[in-house]
């Protein structure tokens, strides 16, 4: 067998589907009933496997995903979702961590996704938030996934949506995102929780460095971190210039809290999550919740269309025309309207083709 079909039919085994199973479909569809009855059930290596696939980038990976998806659909959406971002040192693994412990203690069942950057050069990530979650991630009522970024904006990965509604599924009735925490970047998991908490420090410097239209406008809740043993008080007076700059911004919706926390005091980081709950709770007695999941579904929606397109632009042929149409325009030969509106069409038709090839059913 040579090696390019060893490894397929290895994958094809990791996500629980070998040839077998592809020619039969009463079997196949017997083996997805299977599989969603498992994870439904708590298995977190079933979990852990179905994340795998849905994180694949081939596209018969693709259908098999989302197949298994639409079996989970009806038994997720229950659970708390809580966003966790902030520089890399501010203690996002150890709040979690602490976070994690509390909460199982209180008879909850907590999955964390965690995001890790990955390198420019050779695509790899280091996946060690993990590592320094060692007591909870060892809980039996506890799931830890990392995934690298990848080249996915926004201190998430690819597919972290379709990862948290598998742990829903599940019956994790908290889920966590930790995002990579490279900065003002870290937008995109606002879109996809119902509370996003942005972890600052004291004495990194200008403590305000970090008021700018970015990360911060998308926070719901900030907590300054560290805020024990010398630095108690210092981290109070960085709170405190943080409550009056966020009164400058208006997010539209509420004034976003500011509070200090320690990661490493299980009573602090318990005031943390009744300050979650409390906001969540006023939330959903109005029209707010609602609205914000439903905004969510909309922008997941225009998620594949915007991916696609992103793929065509930064393809080679893509590219390729782009440059032919710039040195026409250099050169004076057509307008930079022609053009564009050449290039545009050119893109249409690359989105049509993409989307006849596509293994997903409409």
């Amino acid at each position: 067998m040579s090696k390019n079909k060893a490894e397929e039919k290895k994958r094809s085994k990791q996500s629980g589907l070998d040839e077998g199973g592809s020619r039969n479909s009463g079997e196949k569809e017997e083996r997805f009933h299977a599989w969603a009855d498992a994870i439904r059930s708590g298995n977190r290596r079933d979990l852990a496997r179905a994340i795998t696939l849905v994180e694949s980038t081939r596209p018969d990976d693709l259908e098999y995903a989302q197949q298994l998806l639409e079996l989970l659909l009806p038994y997720t959406g229950g659970a708390d979702r809580i966003g966790v971002s902030g520089v890399p040192g501010v203690g996002k693994s150890t709040f979690i961590d602490t976070l994690g412990k509390e909460l199982i203690a209180d008879g909850r069942k907590v999955a964390v996704l965690t995001v890790d950057p990955s390198s420019p050069l050779s695509g790899g990530s280091i996946l060690g938030d993990k590592t320094r979650m060692v007591e909870f991630s060892c809980m039996e009522e506890a799931f830890i996934r990392p995934s690298p970024a990848g080249k996915t904006l926004g201190g998430v990965a690819r597919k972290t949506r379709e990862a948290m509604l598998m742990c829903e599924s599940a019956g994790y009735d908290v889920v966590i995102i930790e995002t990579v925490g490279t900065g003002q970047a870290e937008w995109q998991v606002s879109s996809m929780v119902d509370l996003f908490a942005v972890l600052m420090m004291s004495n990194a410097g200008d403590s305000l460095q970090g008021i700018k239209r970015g990360i911060l406008e998308m926070a719901d809740i900030i907590l300054v971190n560290k805020a024990d043993g010398n630095l108690k008080e210092a981290a109070e007076l960085t709170a405190n210039e943080y409550r009056n700059a966020m009164k400058l911004m208006d997010n539209g919706d509420c004034a976003t809290a500011v509070h200090t926390c320690s990661a490493l005091d299980p009573e602090s980081v318990r005031l943390c999550w009744r300050h979650f709950t409390g906001a969540l709770s006023q939330r959903k007695n109005d029209s707010r919740f609602e609205n914000r999941r439903y905004a969510q579904l909309l922008q997941w929606i225009r998620s594949p269309a915007e991916d696609s397109l992103q793929q065509i632009l930064q393809n080679s042929t893509s590219r390729s025309v782009l440059e032919d149409l710039a040195d026409q325009v250099h050169n004076k030969k057509i307008t930079p309207l022609h053009a564009g509106l050449v290039y545009r069409r050119n893109i249409v038709s690359e989105f049509a083709d993409l989307d006849r090839h596509s293994k997903v059913p409409n």
